[in-house]
């Protein structure tokens, strides 16, 4: 995609924590958001939001004070631009920049293709916006890496090399070095693995194409920008690298910034706790000595002990993943996690492949030393000594706040749902990765360190971050208390749209509970009705795979409406599918049960079968249960119904995406309104109209 944005090309060395110049200033909030103001006077479809507003106002003020503030926007409130036009004026009148991070790629692109150039659009008398849209390394192909295979091919198959020679061909056009931009590049393609530019593959200022690097390029036109869109992935991947430097601003690529935005913070916790971990897995050991392999020999700079050393690590490395413990740990179809509780022992039976491992990497090391004039030896040898600490870590380190754990993958990437079963369909054959991880318990102390005290100024919003209290009021404390979010200013805007009129949340009356092996029959026969009232025209979330298919496969004879099966297709194919079909109906799990936008009648109810509650036995919800519970607090109440609620309104907020948006929500757990934390939920949930008659919902549709 090319940019909309103009970004200065001359690029000459800024100060790193202020922009090279102070362009026209933005105008006031007041002139922009107020009736009969420049928003009122754009292309968009105006009506005068005062949540949209009072959240513009809120966050101005908290970037100029340099406070935290955490706002909850219902959807429909306009929340992008109640942020963007505050971020740019602090960035106008301050030289510096902010960092605005999302939770999906696809918010990230709508900010940036969609958001930021009608703003600039409308802010026509103050000047060109300087934005950068940043993704994270892995997107971007590595100039080195490309080269060096071209010289020394290790291809496997037609397909690869037909793929090479397309991204060959498109990096002497391409301007970013974005994958995106090839269309025909499969989404799981093994051979991009192979030239990406992921971190621990990077050889930084010592690398030969240094100055042409994508990555470079575009940490100079962040630097340039005004405003940077990245996603949370980037963010964190990138806060933790700086942690590992020491806080070194230099060691990432995102550029220094006055203010940090995050939409979609609901997400926060859980990205932190991946970046935060360390992981270890059999790809890692792969992808560190084929591209040591295949960039010595681009070189001609192998030799006898570089080719014995990496075969080594290779055998070595097998061995160890192989004596991995997996008895009773991983799901159907051996794809799951299990937790590493009992790592003494396996060192105790097994510390001999353990440390044969760690003599491999280092003998690899003490190889790649000796190649003094090879500019890629460096930085090899770095990426095998953080292979070794790591796994040293993963076996050795007693840290009272990480979870220890093991998961093993399908290899096309396909991903396990968790101890209870595999994703995809995954059989006694499939080929698997297998992850040694490492997991911080409570990453409020790393978050308020190396976050909440590094940017003077964080703002925090989402759709979906209040939780019912006691009395039946929503509050921010529990997702403050997991970000170690304090003294921050809070803030809720009611959506923008009439739930009461627009929405019916229909609760059916005499379901059975789900584990009760009837409930199935039952969440069939209510679904099959529902969708002969709605024509179809639905999405169908579930909390598991296995539910999901056996309530699919029994409907597929039961209705006469197309029916889309997550796992068939990607994720963006079937929700084009389903926008292009007429009276569909999408099953589906976890990923679409946020980030999914579907305006209009072709999407007329949501149906959730169960309470999203996550897995207990899952090892990171297991060690923070437990870690809530030593310290005096109620794992389900502190945890899991907090989260479960906030997974709930994600789903249902698939619904209603526009003001003539109309339809119905039904949730067939019954535990809704049979336990005593059900009212937390409901509580928690926007105002929509309740009923637990078939016939209110006809009558809903009747006018239609």
């Amino acid at each position: 995609m090319s940019s909309p944005f103009e970004i200065v090309s001359n690029f000459s060395e800024p100060e790193e924590n202020s922009l090279a110049e102070v362009p026209r200033k933005l105008p006031t909030l007041h002139a922009f958001f107020s009736p009969g103001g420049l928003l009122s006077k754009s292309s968009l479809a105006f009506e005068h939001r005062p949540g949209q507003y009072e959240m513009a106002k809120a966050v101005e003020a908290a970037l100029k004070d340099k406070r935290r503030l955490i706002v909850e926007a219902g959807t429909g409130t306009g929340k992008t631009l109640a942020y963007l036009l505050p971020a740019l004026r602090l960035a106008r009148e301050t030289g510096q920049r902010v960092i605005v991070s999302t939770g999906t790629k696809n918010l990230q692109e709508q900010l940036y293709f969609k958001d930021l150039p009608f703003l600039e659009s409308v802010l026509t008398e103050s000047g060109p916006l300087k934005v950068c849209y940043m993704k994270g390394r892995a997107n971007y192909v590595c100039r080195h890496k490309l080269y060096a295979l071209r010289d020394s091919p290790l291809l496997t198959g037609l397909e690869e090399i037909a793929q090479f020679h397309a991204i060959s061909n498109w990096e002497r056009t391409t301007e970013t070095g974005d994958r995106a931009e090839i269309d025909a590049l499969p989404e799981h393609s093994p051979l991009w693995g192979k030239l990406d530019a992921r971190t621990e593959a990077c050889l930084g200022t010592t690398c030969p194409d240094w100055e042409r690097c994508f990555i470079t390029s575009m940490r100079r036109k962040a630097l340039e920008s005004e405003l940077v869109i990245v996603n949370h992935h980037l963010f964190f991947a990138d806060l933790s690298i700086k942690q590992q430097a020491g806080g070194a601003p230099d060691a990432g690529i995102l550029p220094e910034a006055c203010a940090v935005i995050f939409d979609e913070a609901h997400e926060l916790e859980d990205v932190a706790s991946n970046y935060f971990g360390i992981g270890l897995s059999t790809a890692r050991f792969e992808e560190l000595t084929r591209d040591t392999e295949t960039l010595l020999r681009a070189k001609n700079a192998t030799s006898s002990g570089i080719e014995s050393a990496l075969g080594i690590v290779r055998d070595r490395a097998r061995l160890f993943f192989a004596a991995l413990p997996v008895e009773g740990g991983y799901g159907a179809g051996g794809a799951g996690r299990m937790p590493f509780t009992e790592r003494a022992e396996f060192l105790e039976s097994s510390g001999d492949v353990y440390l044969s491992v760690l003599n491999a990497l280092q003998r690899l090391e003490g190889e790649l030393d000796q190649l003094k004039n090879v500019e890629e030896a460096p930085g090899l040898r770095k990426r095998a000594t953080d292979v070794r600490n790591h796994l040293k870590f993963l076996l050795e380190s007693e840290d009272k706040n990480t979870v220890f754990w093991i998961e093993r993958r399908a290899a096309g990437g396909v991903r396990a749902a968790g101890r209870g079963g595999a994703r995809g369909g995954a059989t006694a054959q499939t080929a698997f990765h297998t992850h040694l991880q490492a997991t911080p318990i409570d990453v409020s102390e790393l978050l308020q360190t190396t976050l909440f005290d590094a940017y003077p100024a964080v703002v925090l919003t989402s759709a979906t971050l209040t939780v019912a209290g006691p009395d039946g009021t929503p509050g921010f404390g529990h997702i403050s208390k997991r970000l170690g979010l304090e003294f921050a200013r809070e803030l809720v805007v009611p959506s923008h749209f009439d739930y009461g009129r627009q929405a019916l949340l229909y609760l059916p009356q005499n379901m059975p509970d789900p584990r009760d092996q009837a409930f199935t029959d039952k969440a069939v026969e209510r679904i099959r009705r529902v969708l002969e009232i709605t024509k179809g025209r639905a999405f169908c979330l579930f909390t598991s795979y296995g539910h999901m298919r056996a309530v699919h496969e029994r409907l597929l004879s039961e209705v006469p409406f197309p029916l889309l099966l997550h796992g068939t297709a990607p994720r963006h194919v079937l929700l084009q599918q389903f926008r292009e079909t007429e009276n569909a109906v999408l099953f589906g799990t976890s990923s679409f049960w946020q980030g999914v936008d579907v305006q209009g009648e072709q999407l007329s109810c949501v149906v959730i079968d169960k309470l999203p509650f996550a897995v207990p036995s899952d090892p990171v919800v297991e060690a923070r249960m437990r870690a809530i519970e030593a310290v005096g607090g109620r794992p389900f109440f502190d945890l899991q119904v907090p989260q479960a609620v906030i997974t709930l309104k994600q789903g249902f907020g698939r619904l209603i995406r526009s003001l003539t948006d109309r339809g119905v929500l039904m949730l067939l757990d019954p535990r809704v309104h049979r336990s005593g934390y059900g009212k937390i939920f409901l509580d928690s949930l926007p105002p929509y109209r309740r009923t637990d008659e078939i016939a209110d919902v006809e009558a809903f549709f009747r006018l239609d």
